[in-house]
Parts: structure tokens; C-alpha cells; sequence
């Protein structure tokens, strides 16, 4: 079974993921798009890499027993999509910290509020198989917890049930 971890960037996805404990094998997919070289050049107004998307599907074929995490999972192949969802203050905070600038935290804050990620895996996957979780006010142990209970099929879809659109 693959599962994508996925949400907007700040909402928490690589740190829940290394906190997870499982026989699974965990993917970091930014590090791997990095590593092989699966980009396509630079966005230079974002300052990030442009992902060759059919590269990286080509390299996850196969690769089924899996915890798939990155912005980008919800595009490929999964059994469960678990969509980290954060507060877009939240989001901005979280990305200042980590050193992005302020259009950038903001523009993806935005994208938080407007619900893009989970948007697009609904979309993909189908509302049955989407899990939402909010990591606003959770630290990464209880997160990865929850993602857990995803994996082992303990918790049941959640796909609509955040929404931070009234902070536009």
C-alpha cells in the first residue's frame, strides 16, 4: 500500500514523517526530485526547482509498500492521501522560520486558505481515500500518530472537514 503525506508547504509534512515510526519505508519526494535530478530547471520568481513529474512517477513505480511525503505526492498513485492542514498565520510562521521570504510564506498561505492541496487530491483520489489532518495546534509526535492511524486504517476519510477561508 503507498500513502501520500501532502499539504502545502509549513503545514508540517517532513516533520511528522520522520517522527513516524513504521516498517514502511519513507520517501521524502523533494529529496529525491533533488538527488536524481528530476526537475525540469528553476522557477526563479519562487526560488524552487520545476519537477519532472513523469520522471518522478517513473521512479515510484514499483516502489508500492511506501509512505510517500512532498507537496506534490497527491499527483501520483496512492492508496490514502493524508493532506496536512495548518492555520495560514501558521503557514507564514513556519516559513519565516525556515528562511522563505514573505511573498513566498504568504503566497502559499493563501494557498493554504483556498484549500489548493486538498483540492487537487480530492480531485486524484476521491474523497474516500482523503484524510485530513489539522497540525495547527499539534505537535509533530501527535501528528504522526495520526498519520499512523491512516496507514493502519484506524481512521476514517476526513476530506472537507478544515477550512481556513475566512482568513482571506
Amino acid at each position: 500500500m503507498r500513502v501520500a503525506v501532502t499539504g502545502t508547504p509549513g503545514t508540517g509534512k517532513t516533520t511528522a514523517t520522520e517522527r513516524l515510526s513504521t516498517d514502511r519505508d519513507v520517501i521524502h519526494l523533494n529529496d529525491v526530485i533533488k538527488s536524481e535530478g528530476f526537475s525540469t530547471g528553476t522557477d526563479e520568481e519562487r526560488g524552487s526547482l520545476v519537477a519532472d513529474m513523469d520522471a518522478v512517477a517513473e521512479w515510484l513505480d514499483g516502489r508500492e509498500d511506501a509512505i510517500v511525503e512532498s507537496h506534490l505526492a497527491h499527483n501520483f498513485d496512492a492508496d490514502r492521501v493524508v493532506v496536512l492542514r495548518a492555520h495560514p498565520e501558521t503557514v507564514v510562521s513556519r516559513l519565516r522560520e525556515r528562511g522563505d521570504s514573505d511573498s513566498k510564506a504568504y503566497e502559499n498561505a493563501e494557498s493554504e486558505a483556498l484549500d489548493v492541496v486538498l483540492s487537487e487530491a480530492v480531485h486524484h483520489h476521491g474523497t474516500e481515500n482523503v484524510y485530513e489532518i489539522d497540525t495547527t495546534d499539534r505537535d509533530p509526535e501527535a501528528v504522526a500518530a495520526e498519520i499512523a492511524a491512516v496507514v493502519e486504517g484506524e481512521r476514517e476519510p476526513s476530506a472537507g472537514t478544515v477550512s481556513y477561508v475566512d482568513w482571506l
